[in-house]
């Protein structure tokens, strides 16, 4: 491996959002040379286009290791996100007041039960609301709403502040940051990975590289039909006349308080490849959907929409650890959980490289679960 060069580093990472620069800054820390390499703009693709919800227990996330480990990564923010706050001197919009789900039918009512039931069986306090109890707490919700949730233990956090923190967290911790560098291909020999190519022809040289590129990972790894399936999501901001005091969220759609009066409503699931175009009928969607439950927002000012394209993998789960490669870590296909995973993703991945092993149970996220016929097909 070249010596002397600014292309050269102990630790390569391919892809700048949330996961990849939470990895970056935990090595830096430990003093580990890093260089993160980003396609575009760090932490502009799905970092930036999430709602930033930590939601392991109202969501009931499955199967239940992989819940284990959502808990796990929402028990790490307050920590990660007060360190990201000092090293960065940014604040990140970190909440902990909980989500409210609610209730507009029968299915909903039963849903609610059943996650209550479920989630108490394991420990969590849950609080079953009345239709009166749920507009005491949130006035500005709809009468039309049954009944209600409340989840203490589901946080939230501004995704994009925590990006922008994130991000100078990094280069203060000495992290070469190329925006703009787009990898290409791996250069491999025998086992090891030897270098990867950007587009425009340069090589950058490593002893170790991670693969957190999200939906563009398997462009780079060479899966001609890859195992990271874009999934898009649109969403909707609002500047609103009052706050809401916590998420508030019935089905898949939600709102999601943000600071200066500002609220995001989101949002849907569409598989159409890499696109991400925001569409009439996805907004339509939306606003349908939330409205039922927090109508005031009718009135309010539009600000602006976006979409993004989520990670999916043909079981849901992330991919995580050593595949065939012997230096090459993956740290990819965290689907709807990227925000929300991002700390113990972190953990995992740092103590592998440094001490190469780590306490969390990953089988079940290994990249070799996945046969090579099928990354063939």
């Amino acid at each position: 491996m070249p010596e002397h060069t600014s292309n050269t580093s102990d630790v390569l990472i391919i892809g700048g959002g949330i996961i990849g620069c939470s990895i970056a800054w935990r090595l830096a820390v430990a003093g580990v040379k890093v260089t993160v390499l980003d396609r575009g703009e760090p932490g502009s693709e799905a970092s930036w286009a999430a709602a930033g919800m930590l939601a392991p227990v109202g969501e009931q996330v499955e199967p239940p290791v992989f819940s284990d480990l959502c808990i796990a990564s929402r028990s790490l923010y307050p920590r990660f996100t007060a360190e990201i706050e000092e090293a960065s001197g940014q604040t990140v919009g970190y909440r902990s007041d909980g989500s409210l789900l609610v209730a507009l039918d029968e299915k909903q009512e039963e849903e609610l039960r059943q996650i209550h039931r479920t989630q108490t069986g394991h420990g969590f306090k849950l609080q079953p609301l009345t239709r009166a109890e749920v507009l005491s707490r949130a006035p500005q919700l709809s009468p039309e709403i049954r009944s209600g949730l409340f989840i203490p233990e589901d946080h939230w956090v501004d995704n994009q502040r925590l990006m922008r923190a994130l991000v100078t967290a990094c280069r203060r911790s000495g992290v070469q940051v190329e925006a703009g560098c787009a990898a290409r291909e791996f250069l491999t020999e025998h086992d090891h990975v030897q270098s990867v190519t950007v587009e425009g022809g340069s090589c950058f040289f490593a002893k170790t590289f991670v693969l957190a590129a999200g939906c563009w990972s398997g462009e780079v790894i060479g899966w001609r039909h890859s195992l990271l399936i874009p999934c898009a999501g649109q969403m909707m901001e609002f500047e609103v006349c009052r706050d809401l005091p916590f998420v508030v969220r019935a089905g898949m759609h939600y709102v999601v308080p943000r600071p200066e009066l500002r609220v995001l409503m989101g949002t849907t699931s569409e598989y159409r490849g890499f696109e991400k175009a925001v569409t009439a009928r996805g907004l339509c969607s939306i606003l349908e959907h939330t409205l039922r439950f927090a109508p005031q927002v009718a009135e309010c000012r539009f600000l602006r929409a976006w979409a993004g394209l989520r990670p999916d993998t043909p079981d849901h789960l992330p991919i995580l650890g050593y595949g065939e490669t012997r230096n090459l870590i993956f740290a990819t296909g965290h689907f709807r959980n990227g925000i929300l995973l991002a700390p113990v993703t972190a953990e995992i991945i740092s103590d592998l490289i440094l001490k190469g092993v780590t306490h969390r149970p990953i089988e079940a996220y290994r990249p070799t679960r996945f046969s090579r016929e099928s990354r063939r097909q």
